[in-house]
């Protein structure tokens, strides 16, 4: 039968009639030309860049750009897209504008490619030595539409969003003579060098495209500098701008601690890859937060009180340690796969659990070894990061390696369920693998070795070089063994592709400590969550709420979960009382001593309904427990260096 129904069917499509009526088969389009390939060869002539700051109130950068041309032809020009630092494809295309060519006074059109949209084709006439570029950044001007840079007292200046380049080559060998005209009366920030400084207009030294987009300014009203190393071998330089004068004023112990810092770093890593380094700190709940690494600057944003509220804010004070680090690790050292000749190749990101994973751990070091945070604050900090991995359950199909990709995959959007899906776990996990690391060299070498050595050997090579020197898996794991003889690849892997259950503790239990839960926060704990002006009841019935009430985080299968909640609703009721946060606390106490599940009104959209949740253990919040009896390493570790 089979036999009959084939002979049939073909027949049939051989059929004339049939044959006009068989499905179209449409063939794809040719692509258009390439972009040109980059080369590593000098770009003939420096690119002029001006840009007006001066346009407060509607927050627009006007630009002029002139590119010298090597003559006529079609030439292609480029908008930063994949950014150094945000691991992804995330230039700011949208907010590019009114951009308009001209040569030789004639305006000349340009095409966007349809298949990479950074990317604008023109053709250079005969006889043009140059070509003009006019156009404006339109900076967010609410925290919806992106990133805030432009307040009335303070702005951000990102080289990557006000300036295109050429491709055919690398950046590093298209040079740029940057200038700016800020408002009156501002002072500003940043790595670059000055030239002059004329009716207005700063100009700055020629560097290449790649140092210019990697020495961003911070420039404001309220500006103050200070010295971090003075009289050091290289200067160093703390760039303040506040939202009022009064936020610049520091006690002399803090600036003390920020010069520890300094000294610290030194200590651990032996060489510095920088010829000056200048900190940009914006105190402000105004401008954007940010915290971006640069080989010889950082980006960033902490609260206003940052040095007025001193002891609120230790959850925010690991941020300019970390950053710091990256210049060693991130910039000078870099993973091979993430370096790019251009920022249109695109960066892969396998490494990111080093980049960023071992940089997190140093932050909390540095921090606490410089006076920035205290022991205390440090210990509180790994018992919150402990604890938050250990319930992040989507490890059970995402091993903590592929979240390297997250950047690209998520962007750093709002998810449903982040302990299912997971996010950028690679930072905080991946600091718990490297005091997992760091107290197993310790415990295999009695002491005398530690992830000290490590940094040294790996990042302290070449002082004085602020180039970039690439390294892989491999140069990381031998590198280990140089320190401390061990099946280094096979223990790094098995944290990379791990499925738990729960996060590596190791470096907790060696370190002298046991991770455990009581019923009132830590001070830590307690100040995190009013930095981020919520309420933090994941290790009980699995809730994260802001002020509100609204629902900010579930923790996956736990309590909440299981009972039906899940982010965007919003909390209305308590036992039949109306929502506050010290209610819902007191009603996880009291549901400890009975059989009753707390009961809970909770609105979703325009629907309200209640919820009952059957949880009886009380309050929990995370800290580190001392084991007697055992070496206290992380008492060693988190010690400063002399």
């Amino acid at each position: 039968m089979r036999s009959v129904v084939v002979a049939l069917g073909a027949l049939l499509l051989s059929s004339p009639a049939l044959a006009q009526v068989a499905p179209s088969a449409p063939q794809p389009l040719p692509f258009p030309a390439p972009i040109p390939a980059p080369k590593d060869q000098p770009y003939p002539g420096v690119i002029r860049l001006s840009v007006d700051a001066t346009d407060l109130e509607r927050r627009i950068f006007r630009v002029r750009e002139t590119i010298p041309v090597a003559g006529p032809g079609p030439m292609t020009l480029l908008y930063p897209e994949w950014l150094p630092g945000n691991h992804a494809p995330r230039g700011p295309i949208k907010d590019l504008a009114g951009l308009t060519v001209f040569a030789g006074g004639q305006r000349l059109e340009w095409r966007r490619d349809p298949v990479d949209v950074y990317a604008f084709h023109i053709e250079v006439p005969e006889g043009a030595a140059e070509v003009q570029l006019e156009f404006q950044f339109l900076s967010p001007t609410a925290g919806d539409q992106g990133r805030v840079v432009v307040t009335p007292e303070m702005l951000n200046l990102q080289w990557n969003q006000v300036a295109l380049y050429p491709a055919g080559w690398f950046t590093r060998q298209i040079q740029v003579e940057p200038s700016v005209r800020l408002p009156a009366g501002w002072s500003f920030g940043a790595a670059l060098e000055t030239a002059s400084s004329a009716d207005g207009v700063t100009t700055f030294k020629p560097v290449s495209f790649e140092s210019l987009v990697d020495s961003p300014m911070f420039a404001g009203r309220y500006y103050k500098r200070v010295e971090l190393d003075p009289g050091g071998r290289s200067r160093v330089s703390l760039n303040i701008v506040a939202d009022v004068p009064e936020n610049l004023e520091a006690k002399p112990e803090q600036i003390a601690a920020h010069r520890a810092l300094v000294v610290q770093a030194d200590r651990l890593f032996g060489a510095r890859h920088y010829d000056h380094y200048d900190f940009l700190l914006a105190l402000t709940d105004r401008m954007g937060g940010i915290g971006l690494e640069h080989h010889r600057s950082s980006e960033n944003g902490v609260p206003p009180e940052y040095f007025t509220g001193w002891d609120k804010l230790a959850p925010r004070r690991d941020l300019l340690p970390h950053e710091y680090t990256h210049s060693w690790n991130g910039k000078f050292r870099r993973p091979a796969d993430l370096w790019t000749p251009t920022y249109s190749v695109p960066m892969r990101t396998s490494l990111l659990w080093v980049y960023e994973g071992q940089t997190q751990y140093w932050g909390y070091v540095l921090g606490a070894r410089s006076g920035l945070l205290s022991r205390q604050d440090a210990l509180d900090a790994i018992a919150l990061t402990a604890a938050a991995y250990d319930v992040r359950v989507g490890r059970a199909w995402r091993a903590m390696g592929d979240t390297v990709n997250d950047p690209i995959i998520a962007a750093r959007r709002p998810i449903p369920w982040t302990s299912w899906q997971r996010s950028e776990d690679y930072y905080s996990e991946g600091e718990l693998v490297w005091l997992d690391v760091d107290t197993l060299i310790r415990e295999k070498t009695g002491g005398r070795r530690s992830l000290d050595d490590f940094a040294r050997a790996f990042f302290g090579k070449a002082d004085g070089d602020w180039g970039v020197l690439p390294y892989d898996f491999d140069e990381v794991v031998a590198t280990l063994n140089a320190v401390v003889p061990h099946d280094w690849a096979g223990f790094l892997k098995a944290r990379l592709e791990g499925h738990g259950p729960g996060a590596p503790l190791d470096g907790v239990s060696r370190g002298g400590y046991r991770l455990v839960y009581a019923e009132e926060p830590t001070s830590y704990f307690r100040d995190n969550e009013a930095l981020r002006k919520q309420t933090d009841l994941t290790y009980s019935i699995g809730l994260v709420l802001n002020r509100e009430g609204e629902i900010r985080a579930v923790q996956w299968d736990g309590p909440a979960f299981k009972a039906g909640l899940a982010v965007g609703a919003k909390l209305i009721a308590v036992d039949g009382v109306a929502f506050e946060t010290e209610r819902l606390k007191g009603a996880i106490t009291a549901a400890k001593g009975r059989a009753e599940p707390i009961s809970l009104i909770v609105k979703s959209g325009d629907h309200f309904r209640t919820v009952q949740i059957p949880y009886h253990d009380g309050l929990r919040y995370p800290r580190l427990e001392r084991v007697p009896g055992t070496p206290d390493r992380l008492a060693d570790i988190l010690a400063p260096r002399k």
